[in-house]
């Protein structure tokens, strides 16, 4: 009988697969995910993290729209085989979930393989806290 491995420990901390949900508006629940294969948890920083994505939206196909919003923050969102939000688009509880700090070691704040993680605009965010209604029907 083969035991099976769960996806977060089957790919070592040095070549592992994250997900970045780049949000673009809280309120119309616009956001597209960028697969990141080969990522070293271990030397890659929440900056070089940013750094990574900011410049796949600049110069990959298909993230146009995405290119004039301030992508400044992130906050976890799931790691592999851990509880979901019911917000579609970001969770709104577990504030200390945001990583401000852009010099940390992603393994040292918990990455793992198959980490979601969301990358946004601060003020954005804030406000759509203040006022957490959607607008996609509209």
């Amino acid at each position: 009988m083969c035991a099976s491995v769960l996806t977060n420990v089957a790919l070592p901390t040095t070549s592992a697969t994250l997900t970045l949900r780049i949000i673009k508006s809280f309120e119309y629940r616009t956001e597209k995910s960028l697969v990141l294969h080969g990522v070293n948890l271990e030397t890659t920083t929440v900056g070089e993290l940013k750094n990574i994505a900011r410049q796949a939206v600049q110069t990959q196909l298909g993230w146009k729209p995405y290119r004039n919003v301030a992508l400044d923050t992130m906050k976890l969102y799931t790691k592999a085989h851990g509880a979901k939000t019911t917000n579609l688009i970001i969770n709104l509880d577990h504030e200390e979930w945001i990583i401000d700090d852009s010099s940390k070691i992603l393994a040292d704040l918990g990455f793992e393989n198959e980490t979601e993680v969301s990358l946004f605009n601060r003020e954005l965010y804030d406000q759509f806290k203040l006022n957490p209604e959607t607008r996609w029907d509209v």
